[in-house]
């Protein structure tokens, strides 16, 4: 049997959720390099709205889920701050698409992300994080805010749960199975 292997990339800004989704939905235990936040940090690293923080992904996160017998996705978690976005570029080669994590809370974290993959023409989709319960937006508010092409889809999920993040995956992998070439 010839198995497939496919890259996914979990992006989005510093608090969104990415280490969280990824270690929801890994089959297996996931790879973290998280560290704790110092006092090194204070100034740089923007913790509006996530002031009660204290760990932050300093590489990746790294996790593995089958689809089936034949694929195998393999999700790679950026870092969400500035300082950590020299390894973008190697996370997101090769990868099939991203989903771009959102926190409605603080919009303007996710269109670095958002610009990055337009930027480089790598399908993505806009997952709106609800960690913290119900959004106050609606999807049509979200997608104007973040100057979304009409075409990514935007979903609501929680990065918690399984299903809520499988869903989000099996979103992105369609996205970007409809954007492939036929041939």
């Amino acid at each position: 049997m010839d198995r497939k292997s496919v890259k996914v990339v979990v992006a989005g800004g510093f608090g969104t959720g990415k280490t969280t989704l990824v270690g929801s939905v890994s089959e297996i235990p996931p790879l973290t390099t998280e560290e704790v936040l110092t006092q090194a940090s204070v100034g740089v690293d923007d913790v509006t709205g996530v002031e009660g923080k204290t760990n932050t992904t300093v590489a990746l996160d790294f996790g593995r889920i089958t689809i089936s017998p034949d694929v195998v996705l393999y999700l790679f978690g950026t870092p969400g701050q500035d300082r950590f976005w020299f390894m973008w570029d190697e996370l997101a080669q090769g990868a099939v698409g991203a989903i771009v994590l959102v926190d409605t809370r603080r919009l303007g974290t996710s269109f670095p992300a958002i610009d990055y993959f337009e930027r480089r023409g790598i399908p993505f989709v806009a997952a709106v994080n609800r960690f913290y319960g119900e959004c106050l937006y609606t999807a049509e508010e979200i997608r104007a805010a973040l100057e979304l092409d009409a075409s990514v889809p935007l979903l609501w999920c929680d990065a918690r749960d399984r299903a809520s993040s499988k869903q989000a995956l099996i979103t992105l992998i369609r996205h970007a199975m409809a954007r492939m070439p036929v041939g």
